[in-house]
């Protein structure tokens, strides 16, 4: 945690400012009950004045105790908010959802199972406008919880080179976005069509709308790492699926999805450079650890172009 500045009486720098940005933080949420508390406890124990933000849980079809979960935390804390998204089963439409209720000046988006630092909006808030930035991405922290397995490994050497995000392709994942309320009034919000990709779309609109994007690497946010094979390729081919969607719903700004399903490029395996590149530590690793995650890059990539093609051949025509 980053030591914050404070006055004689030891009030925080931006209690201490004569205007204080009320903040809406999202949280979209899916069959995840006890990732929904763990995220709820950090998101209630900030440092930035209770009177100025607000917490919008925004529960998307969940089958569990999910929902009870939202409502428990609404009714014990006046600043939690439980809504439902029932007519769309996506992330996006979660978070639109709330987007259409959320009266913050700065939006602030963490999903369900991740945790932040009790000064994370404090430090959201400062460098915003410290800054000047519009849309600011924060720093994603992976980590494994208890004995870490392979799959585990690979993805915490692997996952959210955000700053690479930001930089490279103008975009940052809504796990870690927090956006200014001007920038969703003009741009729009985000395209409740996507299952995968809608980050990167709302991204790019807000780029193309010239407003500043930033990326904040001393603010730190945690998400926990999957852990199973399985839990690898579900993602993999959601952001298949997402990157033709992209091309699908918007072939006039991203090209054809023909153009993409197509492409050679996306079912041939990795050179061992774009791997090396892709895994932090890399030189660190046993040669049979490298062996292992550089197959498991390809499999990943065959079930990145697997779900690109399924959501091509769901939608022809």
């Amino acid at each position: 945690m980053t030591e914050q500045a404070t006055n004689a009486e030891g009030t925080t720098a931006v209690a201490a400012a004569a205007t204080v940005p009320f903040v809406s933080v999202i949280v979209p949420v899916y069959n995840d009950p006890e990732g929904l508390r763990t995220t709820l406890d950090t998101l209630i124990d900030q440092t930035y004045p209770e009177e100025h933000y607000e917490i919008l849980v925004v529960d998307n079809r969940s089958n569990d105790g999910t929902r009870a979960v939202a409502q428990e935390y609404a009714e014990a804390y006046e600043r939690v908010t439980a809504l439902d998204e029932r007519r769309r089963q996506s992330s996006y439409a979660a978070r639109t959802r709330a987007l259409h209720c959320a009266t913050g000046d700065v939006m602030a988006f963490i999903d369900a199972d991740m945790t932040v630092d009790p000064d994370w909006l404090e430090r959201v808030v400062e460098t915003m406008d410290e800054e000047e930035i519009d849309y600011l991405a924060c720093n994603v922290k992976l980590y494994s919880v208890g004995e870490e397995s392979l799959a585990a490994k690979f993805n915490r050497l692997s996952g959210f080179p955000i700053e690479d995000y930001v930089s490279e392709f103008h975009y940052a994942p809504t796990c870690c976005l927090a956006v200014r309320r001007e920038v969703v009034e003009d741009v729009g919000p985000f395209d409740v069509r996507f299952t995968s990709s809608g980050d990167r779309e709302f991204g790019h609109r807000v780029y193309r709308a010239g407003w500043t994007l930033g990326y904040a690497a001393d603010v730190h946010m945690y998400h926990p790492t999957r852990t199973t094979l399985k839990a690898l390729v579900k993602k993999s081919i959601r952001i298949g699926r997402g990157k033709n969607q992209l091309r699908r719903i918007y072939p006039e700004r991203y090209g054809s999805s023909a153009r993409l399903i197509f492409n050679p490029a996306i079912y041939v395996p990795a050179t061992p450079g774009q791997v090396r590149a892709a895994l932090r530590n890399w030189d660190d690793l046993p040669l049979s650890e490298k062996l292992l995650f550089y197959a498991l890059t390809y499999l990943l990539k065959l079930t990145n172009a697997y779900g690109a093609v399924r959501d091509a051949i769901e939608h022809r025509g």
